[in-house]
């Protein structure tokens, strides 16, 4: 039987001791080890999620790189290496893919924002683009209701990843984001 074989699979206290190395002596050694494992799966991930092959690479390059950079972030109590790492990978797909999206942060999907025919009025999302508006009218909200329109629309964060962070049932949470919705179309002008 080769070593290989004969050796467990590293385990996420193996990957946080090569991080504390990465961290502490900008070690490449260890750092080679995390690339090797890593990489492939983080563009695995990616090409799951309908990135084209080589933006898919350029964005596992930029990961890895944001892992070299921000070792002494990492925080081995809050998350396992591979959490933290495709976590970072996917905060760069979001990224890219607001990048190529129009100028709004708000998605077209969203049911809220379009009139009773089904056309985007006044309310939709090209009434967004100012800004400083925006975030004046969020800032009017309730605290809890600002607080999930920034965590779900500007954060990014799902239904569910809100609800267990807050520890709040997941219908509240799609009950509050309705409402507030309906509060900022009424503080934007459009109709409730």
């Amino acid at each position: 039987m080769s070593k290989l074989l004969a050796d467990p699979a590293p385990d996420a206290v193996f990957w946080s001791d090569q991080m504390t190395r990465v961290a502490a002596n900008a070690d490449v050694d260890c750092f080679m080890r995390i690339y090797d494992h890593f990489a492939p799966r983080l563009n695995r991930y990616l090409l799951g999620q309908g990135i084209q092959s080589a933006q898919a690479e350029d964005l596992v390059q930029e990961a890895m790189l944001r892992l070299w950079r921000r070792a002494r972030s990492f925080d081995a109590t809050r998350a396992s290496l591979g959490t933290w790492l495709f976590r970072i990978a996917r905060n760069l797909h979001i990224d890219s893919l607001r990048r190529g999206a129009s100028a709004t942060a708000w998605p077209d999907d969203v049911d809220l924002l379009h009139d009773d025919d089904g056309e985007v009025g006044a309310s939709g999302p090209e009434a967004f683009t100012d800004h400083v508006g925006l975030g004046r009218a969020i800032d009017a909200l309730p605290v809890g209701q600002a607080r999930l329109i920034r965590m779900s629309y500007l954060e990014s964060k799902s239904h569910s990843e809100i609800s267990n962070e807050l520890g709040m049932p997941l219908g509240s949470v799609k009950s509050t984001l309705r409402r507030a919705f309906a509060k900022l179309r009424r503080g934007l002008g459009g109709e409730a």
